[in-house]
């Protein structure tokens, strides 16, 4: 108990120290991993179903279509491996996956892992109940340090899931940062399964992001909410106005909240003021060609193993591998 009690005051002392640090820079901005408290990851599973966001059915279809090939690339002599997702949120589109596997009577360990206990502990529950013989570990925090234990342990193949187009959060120097240092901490024939959405008409995508029920606006307004919640902020939600774009040059589609009104905001004693119509910056969703994603490979260490589209292209799952 008081090990969980000190692990929470840890997270808000760096939720806090985030925020007040974000706040405080010339371009005022909010790291969108804070967008997933409970309420946020409520929000966002209603957006994953919205018929807008298509992101979640365009790699449900390629999951579904090629199950059989990407369990037979996993794991081609039904050797044991490891399966770490990172990320994992509700594992809707995983669970397709986990059940290919298990029919082949294939040996492997689920890992997911999550910023977000709360989404972990919904997953846990749920794979109990649907698939009771499944050997699973979730684990809440740090991707890297995940990684680097298993790099070390028992010899298995590593193959590690990103899914849901989460690597569009990076800039581009992110990105190569994010994707190198997975390469470094797998070893030779390991695999990365990175799921990424692709460069289309601009209207679909900016839609995505803007839906007319108000749904991916009130995930922006919850981290607000949250910071009002948790660190004692005094945040106008009527005040503030959710404002995406998209770049189609960049492939850049960016949200931020505006300020509709001149006024100051106070959390932890600290006081921020707000220009009329001035920015706090909360999430980039960067789309990619697939020229820019097999460059990304091969300067992060990979080579291409696979790719794999839905009906429409507009989703890739690509397969990397770390060579020998």
């Amino acid at each position: 108990m008081f090990e969980t009690i000190e692990k929470e005051v840890v997270k808000n002392k760096q939720f806090l120290s985030d925020v007040l640090k974000g706040l405080s820079a010339e371009t005022k901005h909010i790291s969108s991993k804070y967008f997933y408290d409970k309420k946020g990851d409520e929000i966002f599973q209603q957006i994953m179903h919205m018929d807008e966001y298509y992101l979640t059915n365009a790699e449900l279809d390629i999951f579904k279509s090629n199950k059989c090939e990407i369990a037979k690339i996993f794991s081609p002599d039904k050797e044991a491996f490891n399966l770490i997702e990172f990320g994992a949120g509700d594992g809707l589109k995983t669970k397709i996956l986990l059940k290919e596997l298990l029919n082949h009577e294939i040996p492997f360990d689920y890992v997911p892992v999550d910023i977000s206990q709360n989404a972990l502990d919904q997953l846990n529950s749920s794979l109990k109940e649907e698939m009771p013989n499944l050997s699973f570990q979730g684990i809440q925090g740090d991707y890297f340090e995940v990684l680097s234990r298993l790099k070390e342990s028992n010899g298995k193949r590593n193959v590690v899931l990103f899914l849901g187009s989460n690597i569009g959060n990076f800039t581009n120097e992110e990105a190569l940062a994010f994707t190198s240092d997975i390469g470094t901490k797998l070893n030779a024939g390991d695999l990365l399964l990175i799921g990424v959405d692709l460069k289309k008409d601009p209207r679909k995508i900016l839609l995505a992001y803007n839906d007319p029920k108000g749904i991916t606006a009130e995930f922006n307004y919850n981290l607000l909410r949250r910071i009002n919640r948790e660190l004692g902020g005094n945040f106008n939600i009527d005040t503030f106005e959710h404002h995406p774009t998209y770049d189609p040059v960049t492939g850049e589609c960016k949200s931020a909240l505006l300020s509709n009104i001149e006024q100051e905001v106070v959390i932890d004693d600290e006081t921020f003021h707000f220009a009329q119509w001035e920015a706090i910056h909360t999430e980039i969703s960067r789309k990619y060609s697939v020229k820019q994603l097999h460059k990304l490979a091969r300067k992060s260490g990979f080579s291409i193993k696979a790719d794999l589209f839905d009906t429409n292209q507009y989703f890739v799952d690509s397969i990397w591998e770390i060579s020998p």
